[in-house]
């Protein structure tokens, strides 16, 4: 049997993490939690756009690049494969990658003639330069998995989320709510967590202009109660705004968005204000004032189990 200090001994002697510069914080809490080596990364933009990367020693068993790929999301992505190819460069002989968040994961598949897949695209830029083993959360899609040849590894967040709920939000008679049918596994895990209802909105689209609406008629009364809207992302904030105004009208308490991924494109977040959210609650797989929830004790604990397995 291994014990404590002999673990933290070897992860300490055999993991490097490198903090990449859309996730240094995150890195170095995974760091701190293994007990490993954390490795910094030196980043210069130019004025053209162009990334600069320098590494410090990397020389480990275990070489770990922490990078999500949020917005400018082709120059994160990038840096995570300017990292890897520096990690191979140095002959460690097992590179992961971990992209708490992985862009183009809604590019899974060809909807008209001509598009390029962008996801088996990225899937393949990963293996091409050394990636041994990718790590994710809460992925958009599970198609865009299988684009993937080497070891790829999906993290759900919703059980962290919910205890975030549970324990940090003082709710009255809370509701889940699932923006659409898409996220209805979603919603009912973080339910069934929570001991508390469940419901998804439907959405339609109008035959004649082609605009989606929410339908008003609810399968469960939502008067007086909380509602937590739970998504895996929150990009634009249209569909979040327009469930918010439907449980509004519904006679809803106070409305709550829950997310994995914060993205918040430009005005996301004063459209979602302007509708009645009362907060977004998401991870830190992207830095914001919303990540509240962190992610790197599911992290470090899926990490610690591939070293020592």
């Amino acid at each position: 049997m291994i014990s404590i200090h002999e673990t933290c001994y070897n992860l300490n002697r055999e993991v490097s993490i490198i903090a990449g510069p859309s996730s240094s914080d995150l890195a170095t809490r995974i760091a701190r939690d293994l007990d490993a080596e954390l490795v910094p990364v030196d980043v210069r933009i130019f004025t053209d756009g162009e990334s600069k990367i320098k590494i410090g020693n990397t020389k480990k068993k275990y070489c770990i690049i922490v990078q999500s790929t949020y917005p400018p999301t082709d120059r994160h992505l990038l840096q995570a494969l300017m990292m890897i190819k520096k990690c191979t460069d140095c002959k460690a002989m097992n590179v992961y990658t971990v992209i708490p968040y992985l862009a183009y994961a809604r590019q899974d598949r060809a909807f008209l003639e001509g598009e390029v897949i962008s996801m088996e695209l990225v899937a393949k830029l990963l293996e091409a330069v050394g990636t041994r083993r990718v790590i994710t959360v809460d992925i958009h899609s599970s198609l865009a998995l299988s684009h993937f040849r080497i070891n790829v590894q999906n993290i759900s967040s919703i059980s962290i989320l919910a205890d975030y709920a549970a324990n940090e939000m003082k709710l009255n008679k809370p509701i889940v709510v699932s923006p659409d049918s898409g996220g209805i596994i979603r919603a009912r895990e973080f339910a069934k967590i929570l001991k508390v209802d469940m419901m998804a909105l439907k959405k339609f689209r109008d035959r004649d202009t082609g605009e989606v609406h929410i339908d008003e008629r609810l399968d469960l009364s939502v008067i007086d109660r909380d509602a937590l809207l739970v998504d895996d992302m929150i990009s634009s904030g249209d569909s979040i705004a327009k469930a918010c105004r439907v449980l509004k009208k519904n006679n809803s308490s106070k409305v709550y968005a829950i997310c994995t991924h914060a993205l918040l494109i430009g005005d996301a977040m004063q459209r979602i204000k302007a509708a009645g959210v009362e907060d977004v609650i998401a991870t830190n797989s992207i830095p914001s004032e919303f990540a509240k929830v962190d992610l790197s004790r599911i992290i470090s604990e899926n990490l610690r189990n591939l070293v020592h397995s």
